[in-house]
């Protein structure tokens, strides 16, 4: 089943359940790929277009969340965690950090990285093995750490 049966399937559930909510967020969603389809000019998205539309989506919010956080807005911070949730569990299992650190190790081995100056040739490298199962900056940390 694609993502985008399973997201008709899950707006019919949350209709007839009434949570506004996650009906709201699967309708973004669903947009989401709609949108990305018309861009490409196909009717069908690859696994991968999907998982990078959706790790998309949730840097958003992360983003509005980090905003939001600083302004202190608490209503906002509530339900933007809440969307976080539903579009989480369309994304493929989240790896651990020490996961991500030893992925992250392997891949500067395999380049031959010895520098901060081989930053952006490791970076290349490691995130399509990670797409969607982690965020970047926690990528992107433990580069520089490895690094240095």
């Amino acid at each position: 089943m694609s993502l985008l049966d399973q997201l008709n399937e899950d707006m019919k559930q949350a209709m007839r359940a009434k949570e506004k909510e996650k009906l709201s967020v699967i309708r973004m969603l669903k947009a989401a790929l709609q949108n990305e389809a018309i861009r490409l000019g196909t009717d069908d998205i690859s696994p991968e277009d999907e998982i990078t539309i959706l790790s998309r989506e949730m840097k958003q919010r992360r983003d509005s969340l980090a905003e939001f956080q600083k302004a202190d807005r608490a209503d906002l911070v509530e339900k933007l965690e809440d969307e976080m949730v539903i579009v989480q569990s369309y994304l493929p299992k989240q790896l651990s950090e020490e996961e991500v650190a030893e992925i992250v190790k392997v891949t500067i081995d395999e380049v031959g990285a010895t520098s901060q100056a081989d930053f952006g040739k490791v970076m290349a490298a490691v995130m399509p093995k990670l797409k969607g199962k982690t965020d970047g900056n926690v990528v992107n940390k433990f580069v520089k750490q490895y690094l240095s």
